[in-house]
C-alpha cells in the first residue's frame, strides 16, 4: 500500500507558531524529512515540551553553500519512502510555498502517483519583522509589500528597485548580497535615507535587530557581523519599530527644523528603547548608542553652522 506525503510549514522556528494541523501530521507520521532552519528547532521544542513524536527523523537540512542532500535527492527520497508504504511529513521552515520549493516537491510526488497534502506555515517574511515591531503594512505609511529572494543580486532598473519607500520590501536570504541590494535600492526612488532593518535569528537564541538606512546599513551590518538567517526589511514602516527610535524622522520642514527633529528622535529613542528592553526583546544597544552618538555630532555641527550664518 502506498503511503502519503504531507508538506508541513514549521514556521520561523518557534513551536508555538506551528499550526495545530501541522502538529497532528507530525504525531501521525512514520517518518519526518526535516529542513535545518525552523524545522529542527520546532521538533526539539516539541520534544522538550512533552509532545510524542515517534517518527523517524531524516535530516536534509541545507547550510549556506553546502547542500548535503540536493533537491533532486529530496524529491526522490519522498517518493521512495511513500512507495514503501510510509506516511511521510516533509517539514519545511516557514511556509512551504514561500521560497520553500514546496510546489516542486508536490508535483514530483504526484507525478509518481503519491497523494500530497499541504499544511501552510507562518512565513518568516511576515513573522520575523513582527519580532522587531515592524508591520509590513500600516495605515498612512505603507499599503503594500513585496517579498523578494535576495539570494541572487537585485537587478538595477527592475520593478524592485523602482518602488518607493511607501512600498515595504522584505528581502529573504539577503545577507551576502546586502551591500549590493542597498546600493541598487538607494539609487532608485527610495534614496539613501530610506530606513532598513535586519532581524537576525528571529525567534531564536541569537535574535538581534540592526537598524540603519540604505546609505548606512552595509557598514553597520559589517560592524555588527550580521549573519544568516536574517530577514531584511526596507521601507518607511521600519520607523515604527521601537528599535528605530534613533533614526532621523522623515522631514517635510525647512532645514532649520532638522536639529529639533533629531533631538526629539533621541528623546523618543530613550523611552522606546526602555520599553523594548522591558518587553524582553533583543536590542543591539551598541548600535543604538553609536547611531545616537552620530546624531549628537550631527546636531552639534548643525548648531555651529546656524551660529555662523
Amino acid at each position: 500500500m502506498t503511503g502519503t506525503v504531507t508538506l508541513v510549514g514549521a514556521g520561523p522556528g518557534d513551536a508555538g507558531l506551528l499550526t495545530l494541523r501541522g502538529l497532528r501530521a507530525l504525531e501521525k507520521a512514520d517518518v519526518i524529512v526535516a529542513d535545518r532552519l525552523g524545522a529542527r528547532s520546532v521538533l526539539a521544542q516539541l520534544e522538550a515540551e512533552g509532545s510524542v513524536i515517534a517518527a523517524e527523523v531524516i535530516d536534509v537540512g541545507k547550510l549556506p553553500g553546502h547542500h548535503p542532500v540536493p533537491q533532486d535527492g529530496i524529491n526522490e527520497l519522498l517518493v521512495e519512502l511513500a512507495l514503501a508504504g510510509r506516511d511521510v511529513v516533509r517539514l519545511k521552515g516557514g511556509d512551504p510555498f514561500v521560497f520553500g520549493r514546496g510546489r516542486e516537491e508536490q508535483l514530483f510526488c504526484e507525478a509518481a502517483g503519491i497523494r500530497v497534502d499541504v499544511v501552510p506555515g507562518v512565513t518568516s517574511a511576515v513573522s520575523v519583522p513582527a519580532v522587531a515591531g515592524i508591520p509590513l503594512t500600516h495605515r498612512g505609511v505603507s499599503a503594500s509589500f513585496s517579498v523578494v529572494s535576495a539570494h541572487d543580486q537585485i537587478e538595477p532598473g527592475g520593478s524592485v528597485s523602482r518602488s518607493g519607500a511607501d512600498h515595504t520590501l522584505v528581502l529573504l536570504m539577503g545577507v551576502s548580497t546586502l551591500a549590493h541590494s542597498a546600493h541598487v535600492l538607494a539609487a532608485g526612488a527610495r534614496g539613501t535615507d530610506c530606513p532598513v532593518a535586519i532581524v537576525e535569528d528571529g525567534y531564536g537564541s541569537g535574535e538581534r535587530v540592526t537598524i540603519g538606512t540604505l546609505g548606512t546599513i552595509a557598514q553597520l551590518a559589517a560592524a555588527a557581523q550580521v549573519r544568516s538567517p536574517a530577514v531584511v526589511v526596507v521601507g518607511e514602516v521600519v520607523r515604527l519599530s521601537p528599535f528605530a527610535a534613533a533614526l532621523v524622522p522623515a522631514s517635510t520642514d525647512a532645514e532649520d527644523a532638522a536639529p529639533r527633529a533629531s533631538a526629539a528622535a533621541r528623546r523618543r529613542g530613550r523611552s522606546r528603547l526602555t520599553a523594548a528592553l522591558d518587553a524582553g526583546l533583543a536590542v543591539d544597544t551598541g548600535l543604538v548608542r553609536a547611531i545616537d552618538s552620530s546624531f549628537r555630532s550631527s546636531h552639534s555641527a548643525s548648531s555651529r553652522k546656524a551660529s555662523l550664518s
